[in-house]
């Protein structure tokens, strides 16, 4: 039998709340336990290394933001979480990821259940050519759920829950291609969320937005950590500081700093960090 994470949220019929169920992290865990822990990652695309012995601890229902110059592997890494990378060629990994004590990189890990407890929303928002409705139930239908109340009610939840049933709820059979850029980074994070995923991974979700539309992605993002860890990568610090609540720099592939985020634009302990978020370079 495939190993796979601890239990979560069951997509069926009778989808639960998350009240009902906290699929937060191993027996036995504490509100402080890290969720995610990586231990001596080192990445590498064929001779090319991109990751450096990288250890890191994310605590649950938290946002961490990766911060860092272009090409420093906050993208790389934030894909080793749901196992991405093992869709590009030559790539070879070593060390450890575990997320709630299970070992990730597993060879009897079900990579695709890894990816229904973790879920990713990407820098371009990426609706299907399907109504508003369909690209939030497209998930819950290819686990088999067919039952029209149950997808109502998990569209619905969904939506609300991404902060955007307000603005369709009058036309969720209309083409999702027909809403804003703002709308649509919107409904991707919905359609992330149906499943009721453990963590939500972030690649620069606001990069392409308005300044309007990045509020609003950034205090639904302070809503949502109420419910699912979060991790981000920004190239934006003031978007860091405004909604994280620790931070990570990283530079040519090494991480050379984590602590709170207060401390890390503040305090950095590092002259690196310091000279990053002080726009001396980057």
């Amino acid at each position: 039998m495939p190993e796979s994470l601890p239990p979560a949220v069951t997509v069926d019929a009778g989808l639960r709340s998350r009240a009902d169920a906290d699929p937060g992290a191993a027996p036995g865990a504490t509100p402080d336990t890290p969720l995610i822990r990586v231990a001596g990652l080192s990445l590498h695309y064929g001779a090319a290394r991109a990751l450096h012995d990288v250890t890191l601890d994310i605590p649950p229902r938290q946002v961490t933001a990766f911060i860092g110059p272009s090409g420093c592997g906050k993208s790389t890494l934030l894909r080793c979480f749901n196992r991405m990378n093992d869709l590009i060629d030559h790539v070879r990994i070593e060390g450890s990821v575990t997320i709630a004590d299970q070992p990730i990189y597993s060879p009897e890990v079900d990579v695709i259940e890894l990816r229904k407890r973790v879920g990713m929303v990407f820098q371009k928002s990426n609706p299907f050519p399907k109504s508003i409705y369909e690209n939030v139930a497209y998930a819950l239908r290819l686990h088999g759920v067919r039952d029209r109340r149950t997808l109502d009610d998990v569209v619905e939840r969904s939506l609300r829950g991404a902060a955007l049933w307000d603005e369709v709820k009058d036309r969720l059979h209309a083409s999702a291609l027909g809403l804003s850029g703002g709308q649509q980074q919107r409904l991707c994070i919905a359609r992330a969320i149906a499943i009721e995923p453990q963590i939500l991974l972030m690649d620069e979700p606001a990069s392409a937005l308005d300044p309007i539309a990045t509020a609003r992605i950034e205090d639904l993002i302070l809503d949502l950590k109420k419910d699912f860890t979060i991790v981000i990568v920004t190239h934006n610090m003031q978007q860091a500081a405004r909604i994280s609540d620790r931070t990570a720099f990283f530079y040519l592939g090494e991480l050379i700093e984590a602590d709170t985020t207060r401390n890390l634009f503040t305090r950095p302990s590092r002259k690196q960090t310091e000279d990053y978020v002080t726009g001396r370079f980057g």
